[in-house]
């Protein structure tokens, strides 16, 4: 995976655990924020943080905020603060730029001044909590168009010796396996054989459209 340099610029809850997130998946961070203990709680974790007023354009330059591949901008309720700090960063000539919105408001003033990608954490989160809660299963529910899902399926005695080829989940359901997990193994392997034989208990992880999986029987 190639390694990336982000900038996050608000550390409150969602920025902080957002950066952290990304220093683990191991991308360099640098964080921005203008509250002192929250630059104290980031420092030892980030790559670099700095205290500063993320609103001022010559601060956003000067830290070379423009210069990384990546910049999400998670000033909590904010809307003025965040679409200030969005245009200064396309006038420095940020790449990507990611906004968390609050409202349906914010989100098309952020996209009118060309900000990349809107965020609604509290929005995605409920919705995959409650795809989850009614899913038996569900891994996830991919944004890849409507009604994707990402869902393991456990073998049961009806595919027990068969194999992904005999199955023909793609044809006969418009599903793809995308990993297997075994009982001896216990993780996951992906892009399973297609001439692998599938045993009682073995998982599946399958993709595909929710209502494809109604038809799904394993």
């Amino acid at each position: 995976m190639a390694k990336f340099e982000v900038g996050v610029i608000g550390l409150g809850k969602f920025g902080f655990y957002l950066a952290k997130s990304l220093v683990n998946l191991g991308h360099n961070v640098v964080g921005l924020d203008n509250k002192s203990d929250r630059i104290k709680r980031a420092q030892d974790i980030l790559t670099q943080v700095y205290e500063a007023d993320a609103t001022d354009k010559g601060a956003l330059s000067q830290l070379g905020f423009a210069d990384l591949n990546h910049v999400i901008i998670s000033v909590g309720h904010s809307m003025e603060a965040s679409i200030l700090i969005a245009l200064y960063l396309k006038e420095l000539g940020a790449k990507d730029i990611w906004c968390k919105a609050i409202s349906d408001e914010h989100e098309k003033v952020l996209l009118k001044i060309g900000v990349d990608h809107v965020i609604f954490p509290e929005r995605f989160a409920a919705e995959q909590l409650a795809r989850s809660l009614v899913v038996p299963g569900l891994i996830d529910y991919l944004p890849m168009g409507k009604g994707v899902l990402l869902k393991e399926i456990i073998v049961s005695s009806k595919w027990e010796g068969k194999t992904l080829r005999e199955l023909d989940l793609t044809n006969q359901y418009g599903v793809q396996a995308i990993a297997i997990k075994t009982q001896e193994k216990g993780e996951y392997t992906f892009v399973p054989k297609a001439d692998q034989k599938l045993k009682k208990g073995d998982i599946l992880a399958i993709v595909g459209k929710e209502e494809s999986f109604k038809e799904l029987s394993p």
